[in-house]
């Protein structure tokens, strides 16, 4: 077994890596399973392309592209290309982390993940559900209503997942543990397109 090391200070502390060789890297997301990710308030890569050997390559599931999804296992294989041939880039371990598909064939989708890098996983092991996550040091304040005055409701600790009930206007109405609130949508991942996956998207015409 290859030994894991820990991320250098100033990294994501949710990102571990293991080296399997000079080419093979294995990552893992460690997200917010071991931390309460809610306080109560006042109570406290590779491009998407076209495969040959898929004639519908570009849009087979007839649904658009690029989509968000939610990984569906706590184990995933990231590989090179969409194939159980192709080599394994690293695993994903955090289930219900959102990604973005920017690219698929009949049996496989090429996710983009909050630090930009891209991968390919079977369809199997995604969700359609939409979920967010607070990708940044500090924690949210859920409001009681879509306005920066209105009383807060609820903290999102950072580096946790919430359920996505909708978004209008640039805000975001969030659900977990039994508590909801309305957040900024350009303070969370898994909402608009992000920047870190821009060049990973196809192009429009």
């Amino acid at each position: 077994m290859q030994p894991v090391r820990s991320a250098p200070s100033g990294f994501n502390p949710f990102f571990v890596s293991t080296r399997k060789s000079q080419t093979s890297v294995k990552r893992t997301f460690l997200l917010a399973a071991c931390l309460p990710c809610l306080i109560v308030a006042l109570g406290v890569g590779v491009p998407g392309r076209a495969y040959a050997d898929d004639p519908m390559a570009d849009n087979p599931s007839g649904l658009p592209v690029p989509r968000w999804v939610t990984l569906k296992s706590s184990k995933i294989n990231a590989r090179s290309g969409p194939s159980t041939t192709h080599r394994i880039l690293w695993q994903y371990r955090a289930k219900g982390l959102p990604v973005l598909i920017v690219s698929e064939t009949r049996e496989w989708r090429q996710i983009c993940d909050p630090d930009g890098g891209t991968s390919w996983v079977q369809k199997n092991l995604l969700d359609g559900r939409r979920s967010v996550a607070l990708w940044s040091r500090e924690r949210l304040p859920l409001r009681a209503k879509a306005r920066a005055e209105a009383e807060i409701r609820a903290y999102l600790r950072p580096r946790a997942l919430a359920s996505l009930e909708t978004c209008k206007d640039g805000w975001c109405r969030l659900k977990v543990k039994g508590k909801a609130g309305w957040a900024p949508e350009s303070a969370l991942w898994g909402t608009a397109e992000p920047t870190v996956c821009q060049s990973h998207l196809p192009s429009r015409s």
